[in-house]
C-alpha cells in the first residue's frame, strides 16, 4: 500500500502547481501586451517560477513513488537550475541518465539534508556511479547539528523533528523504500550522504 504521508505531499504540490501556473500564464500574457516591462513585474515573474519550481522539487522528494517510475534528466535539471535562480544555494546534477523516481527522491531528501548545514549558502553536488549515489558540499563553516545527524547516522530520526527539518525524518523511511542502505560522513569543511 502506498505511503500516505507521500500521497498526502503529491496532492498538495498537484494542487499548488496548477495556480502557479495560472499566474505564471497571466504574467506571460501581460509580457506580451508590453504591461510587464517593470522590475516589480520583473521580481513578481521571477518570484512565481521559482514558487513553482520549489514544488516541483518538493513533489519528486515528498510526493509517492513507484518502483518503476523514472524521472527525465531534463526535467531534474531544469527544477535543480529554476530553484537556485537568485538563492543561495545552487545544485549541481552530475547524473547521466534517467534515474529511478525512487532513488531520485532519496537523493532529493538528502540534498535538503546536505542544505541545513550550509547556513551561509553553497553548492550541493549530486553524483551518480553505476550503482551509488553521493550527494555533498563542501564549504568551510558548515553546522551538523548532531541532534539530526546522530539519529541519521544510524539509519534513525530524531523525535524532535521540527517543519523545516522533517526530511531528516523520512530519509532514512524512503531509502528503505527504494532498497537503499544511507551512509554518512563529514570533515571540518565537508558532509556526504552516501546510499
Amino acid at each position: 500500500m502506498s505511503n500516505f504521508n507521500a500521497l498526502i505531499g503529491s496532492r498538495i504540490c498537484h494542487d499548488l502547481i496548477n495556480p502557479l501556473g495560472a499566474i505564471g500564464n497571466g504574467i506571460e500574457l501581460l509580457g506580451l501586451s508590453g504591461v510587464a516591462d517593470s522590475p516589480e513585474m520583473a521580481l513578481v515573474t521571477e518570484s512565481v517560477q521559482n514558487a513553482a519550481a520549489k514544488v516541483r522539487f518538493l513533489r519528486l522528494a515528498f510526493g509517492d513513488a513507484t518502483a518503476d517510475q523514472v524521472v527525465a534528466r531534463s526535467e531534474i535539471l531544469s527544477i535543480l537550475d529554476e530553484v537556485s535562480n537568485g538563492g543561495r544555494l545552487s545544485y549541481s546534477w552530475n547524473v547521466p541518465i534517467d534515474p529511478p523516481r525512487l532513488d531520485v527522491r532519496v537523493a532529493l531528501l538528502s540534498a535538503m539534508c546536505v542544505e541545513t548545514a550550509l547556513p551561509l549558502g553553497g553548492d550541493v553536488q549530486i553524483t551518480h556511479d553505476d550503482t551509488n549515489w553521493t550527494i555533498q558540499a563542501k564549504h568551510d563553516r558548515l553546522n551538523l547539528d548532531p541532534d539530526l545527524w546522530a539519529p541519521l547516522s544510524k539509519g534513525e530520526n530524531s523525535h524532535t523533528l521540527t517543519a523545516a527539518q522533517v526530511h531528516f525524518g523520512l530519509l532514512p523511511q524512503m531509502a528503505a523504500e527504494a532498497r537503499r542502505t544511507l551512509s554518512f560522513s563529514h570533515g571540518s569543511d565537508w558532509v556526504a550522504i552516501q546510499f
